[in-house]
This record gives structure tokens, sequence and C-alpha cells, in this order.
């Protein structure tokens, strides 16, 4: 029980810190990590190579690569012809952006992974808001909301939904079935309550642009066709990953690899790499060694243990498991509390004496939807915290959780509601 106490104290003082904001996100994420470091090194938990191997490269490598990617296309003029585009078809109309950006974003996440495709789409929300000289950041969480949310619909949508749908052995059209209707659901909850939500920036909105048909004539088209037969690429393999099993990153660096040979006549290989957000990267890499050793002091084992011992019929157990998962995955990294909680979803199962499937959809659901919680709940929201602010925009972490949490209230009980009537009656 030590271990574990001292497993809780660290996550303690670093979500108060976190917080409380004394000092950057990615300074936080070094301090703890080096906390853990000189914990292993005086109680052995485990070893320093393992504390490493809890930096997911994978995760790494796709971030990099894709923000080299976007970062050149950002270079073409794409993204400001799509946000006037944008803008002249809502004609400026803040609801009717809000819901645009959400759906679009939501219909890609389920496609392509979360942290993707908010980097596709976190650069033309900035230009439609600066087009409608209009804060940014409301409508940037929007679209990281209903990326996490639109991930949940599909089994390459999301990682945890990777890791459950190899141990239950789901394919992507089981998780079509069961998860995409609640997702749909939760994607127009999202945008329905957006006026409410974020009712301050509505009613402080300003602007006032009708909004001017889109000039294709600022786009650099022969740029912008390089990089979208590159993007046509890397996208196709992405939708490929399931069949061919291999990881996301592969085609992240790939296209990364093909857009340097392109564009090496029109783009520095310097100016191509300063579109990394390296406080980003450095922020991931630290926060990995820190959850991997909080998980090796027990704590991701106590808790799972913990739901198994309180669910006693299949209603309860699915909302047990959702809840917990999604308040767990809002402060916790879910891809390792979705692997600590799939051997306990089978002893759920067997001691009910009933089907593993809901209660994999709950804690699918719970893992997901419960990274809206909080800014480091879930990596896409860290990555467009970090464009946001290479742009001038500070998104604070306790501002995150202002809506944040009611998202993950609402979208949750949606998911709840869902799983009792089609499963628990």
């Amino acid at each position: 029980m030590l271990f574990i106490a001292i497993g809780f104290a660290i996550l303690a003082l670093m979500y108060a810190l976190l917080m409380l904001e004394v000092m950057h996100r990615t300074a936080v994420a070094i301090l703890v990590a080096g906390i853990v470091f000189a914990l292993n090194t005086a109680l052995h938990f485990t070893s320093f190579e393992d504390l490493l191997a809890g930096i997911d490269l994978n995760t790494i490598l796709l971030l990099m690569s894709m923000m080299i990617i976007v970062g050149v296309l950002s270079r073409t003029g794409f993204f400001e012809y799509v946000a006037e585009a944008l803008v002249y078809r809502t004609r400026g109309h803040p609801f009717l952006l809000v819901a645009a950006l959400s759906a679009i974003t939501a219909m890609v996440s389920a496609f392509i992974d979360n942290v993707t495709t908010v980097l596709l789409m976190a650069p033309i929300v900035i230009s439609v808001c600066r087009e409608l000289k209009v804060d940014p950041r409301p409508v940037l969480l929007s679209t990281v909301f209903a990326s996490n949310i639109g991930g949940t619909a599909t089994l390459i949508g999301d990682p945890p939904n990777i890791i459950i749908g190899s141990a239950a052995h789901f394919s992507f059209m089981d998780f079509v079935r069961h998860l995409t209707p609640i997702a749909a659901i939760d994607v127009l909850l999202l945008i329905a309550i957006s006026p409410l939500l974020f009712r301050t920036w509505f009613r402080s909105y300003t602007g006032r642009s009708l909004g001017k048909a889109p000039r294709a004539s600022a786009i650099d088209k022969p740029l912008l066709r390089r990089v979208l037969a590159v993007l046509t690429i890397v996208i196709s393999l992405f939708l490929l990953e399931d069949a061919l099993g291999y990881p996301p990153s592969i085609p992240a660096i790939i296209g990364a690899a093909i857009t340097l040979i392109l564009v090496r006549t029109r783009i520095s290989l310097e100016d191509a790499i300063n579109f990394v957000d390296w406080p980003t990267l450095i922020f991931f890499v630290f926060m990995f060694i820190a959850i991997r050793g909080v998980e090796r002091l027990g704590v991701m084992d106590f808790i799972a243990s913990a739901i198994s011992s309180i669910a006693p019929n299949l209603p309860l157990a699915m909302m047990i498991v959702l809840w917990i998962s999604a308040i767990l995955s809002a402060f916790v990294d879910n891809i390792p509390f979705v692997m600590a909680m799939v051997p306990v979803i089978e002893k759920i199962a067997t001691a009910l004496g009933t089907e593993a499937m809901p209660l994999y959809w709950a804690l699918a659901l719970g893992g997901c939807l419960g990274g809206n919680g909080t800014l480091i709940g879930a990596s896409a929201n860290i990555v467009v915290a970090g464009i946001a602010e290479k742009h001038g925009y500070h998104i604070p972490f306790k501002w995150f959780m202002k809506y944040g949490i009611p998202v993950m209230i609402a979208t949750v009980g949606a998911a709840g509601a869902y799983l009792v009537i089609r499963y628990g009656l």
C-alpha cells in the first residue's frame, strides 16, 4: 500500500502544479518525471529501462511527422482558403461555424486518429476566427471535444479502441455497429449545448463579416498539389493500418519523408524542422515517463481491482466501468488505464455470468469520452493547446476544465443511457 500511496501523491502533485500554473506544463512534466526517477533509485519499484520504455515513440513520431506535413501545408494558403470558404458559406454566423467545424472534425476523427485530425483542423479554426476577428479558443475547444468524441466511433479513431479491439477480437464493423450511434448522438449533443457552454463568447461575438468568396488565386497550387498528394497517401495508409498491422506512426513518417523530398527546392530542412512544436513533444516524453512510474507503483491495478470488487450486476457494472474509466481517463493517460482494465473486464464478466462485450463498450466510451475532461486527458488536447500557444493564445488548465468537465459529464451521461437501454435491459 505504501507504493500505491506514493503513486497517488505523485499524481496529486502533478495536477496541483498544472492547475496552479506556477510553471509551464512542460516544466511540470520534467519535474514529475525527475521525481519518479529519484524515487525509483531509492525504492527500486522498477528499472530505469522500464521507465524509458513507457515513452510511446509511436505517438511522438506520429506527432512530429504530421507537424512537418501540416506545417508545409500551411505555407500553401490552404488553411486561409478553407477559412474564407467556411465564413462565406455560413455568413459568419457563430453557431453555424461551431456546428460545421465540430461536425467535420468528428467525421474526420472517426477515420484518422484524433491527434492527426486536430493537427489539420486547428489551423483552419484559427484562420476562421482571425478572419472574423474573434477569440479562437472556444472554437478550438469545441473542435478538440468533437475530435475525441468522433474518435470513439471506430476501431481506428482512438488508441484505447485499438487496444480493446485487439484484446476482445472486435472487428472494425463491430465498433461501427455498437459505438458509432452513440458517438453521433454525442456530437449532436455537443453542438446543441455549445451556445450554453460558450455563452460568454457567443454574447461577446464581434464577427460581423458576411464573408467574402474564397480566392483560389491566393493558393500556391503547385506546392498544394504536392502536399495533398502526400496526404492522400498518408490517409490511405492510415485506413489500411488494421489490415496490414503497422503502427500509425509509419504512414506519418513515410509522408513526412516524401514531403521533405518534394518540397526541398521550396522549403529548407531547417524551416521544415521549425514546424515541429518541440515543447509539446517534450511534454509528452516526460509525461509518459511519469505515468509509467505511477503505473508501476500499482495505482492502475489498485483502481482496476476496486472496480472489480463492487460490480454486482451487468447494468451497474457497465455504469461503474463507464464512469470510473471516464473520470480517471480525464486525469490519467487512458492508454495504460485501458490496458490495465482489459483483464479486469473478463473477470467481471465471469463473476456476473454474462458476456463481456457490453463491458468493453463501457470501457471504450469511458476511456475516450473522459479525455475531454482536462487539458491532459487526451493527446489531442495538448496538441491543440500547443498550436494555440504558437499563435499567441494561451489555454490554461483550469479554463479547459471549466468547459471540459461539463462536456464530459453530458456525453458520458448520454453514453450511460445508451448502454443501459441497448444492453442493460
